[in-house]
């Protein structure tokens, strides 16, 4: 016997309100959906325009608005660029700077052209390197301790314009007293130390921080220079120190002339970086000391010829006359 199952049968009343429902929900899509707008919906979308490239307008075009740069520049070493065809820059020096000029000559916005002044030091330094890094003072430029810590070229050279400190020509500073003045910008405790009573005489500007430093980078630390290929660049000035010598000293031939000076300036005399010799001199000597001590002489068995005891022999140089290196006596004698 099968079963029989009666559904209910809705009411007029539900039936009414289902009908209401349906209705509005395709009121509802078609209002917010393409068929409401069809005028839209057959128009095809427009594809984005690319930006035109910026292109070369040459120098002319830019001393039309930099008049003042345009001629200082007309005096400025870099002008080489200009006019030499090799470099294949010719008329157009402003650009291998700052690249294609055409959008900025349009819009006059600074945002259409390259300034190196506000690059990181990396990125400006590429555009300068672009020429200069095959040149032997400048090769090192990379790895220098001014490239490490971001100062870039332009923070130091002035491109356009007149170098800095007197009106000199040119892009750099030349004399001794700009060179100095530029320097100390940065290094303001170094130029502290150049105020001490015993120094090298840069406060007279005889003499500049670029005689011993290289500024665009040296294989040496502190971006020290080296005299005759590759000796300290002390010896530049203190020939009288040059070897080679029969019996060296060997903190000279080794750990340079700041083993027992400091280069910059010093309270002692000699730019000793002790106030007295003996004490310089025990630095490294320190077996000599130990022995002094236990007997108040120096070698340790009295009755020696160092006796501290007695001024005479507290002063090392009295004796060791030659202690940068002797060519007739081992112990630096004469």
């Amino acid at each position: 016997m099968n079963a029989q199952v009666t559904l209910p049968v809705a009411s007029g009343k539900a039936r009414r309100a289902a009908g209401l429902f349906l209705i509005g929900g395709i009121l509802l899509f078609c209002t917010n959906g393409s068929a409401a707008r069809p005028a839209e919906a057959a128009k095809p979308a427009e594809p984005a325009k690319p930006d035109a490239a910026a292109t070369y307008v040459g120098s002319e075009a830019c001393g039309a608005c930099h008049d003042d740069i345009f001629k200082a520049f007309a005096r400025n070493p870099h002008q080489v660029v200009e006019k030499v065809k090799a470099r294949g820059w010719q008329g157009k020096a402003c650009e291998s700077c700052h690249g294609p000029g055409s959008k900025h000559a349009e819009s006059v916005s600074p945002d259409d052209i390259i300034n190196p002044a506000k690059l990181d030091a990396a990125k400006a330094d590429r555009a300068c390197l672009k020429c200069h890094l095959n040149q032997p003072s400048q090769a090192n430029r990379i790895m220098s301790a001014h490239a490490k810590n971001d100062v870039s070229c332009v923070g130091c050279h002035t491109m356009h314009k007149d170098g800095p400190g007197g009106g000199e020509p040119g892009f750099a500073p030349r004399k001794p007293a700009a060179i100095n003045k530029q320097c100390a910008s940065c290094h303001s405790p170094v130029w502290a130390e150049f105020q001490r009573p015993h120094r090298h005489r840069l406060t007279e500007n005889a003499m500049s921080c670029v005689d011993c430093h290289n500024p665009h980078g040296s294989f040496l630390p502190k971006l020290q220079k080296t005299a005759s290929a590759n000796e300290p660049t002390c010896l530049k000035c203190h020939g009288d120190k040059r070897g080679p010598f029969v019996f060296e000293h060997a903190p000279v031939r080794l750990e340079g002339c700041q083993t027992c000076h400091e280069p910059h300036g010093s309270a002692n005399p000699r730019m000793l970086t002790r106030h007295e010799v003996r004490f310089q001199c025990l630095e490294c000597h320190a077996n000599v000391g130990a022995a002094a001590a236990q007997s108040g002489t120096l070698g340790g068995v009295p009755p020696a010829i160092h006796d501290l005891r007695s001024p005479r022999f507290r002063n090392c140089t009295i004796c060791h006359m030659k202690v940068h290196g002797s060519q007739v006596n081992r112990a630096l004698l004469r």
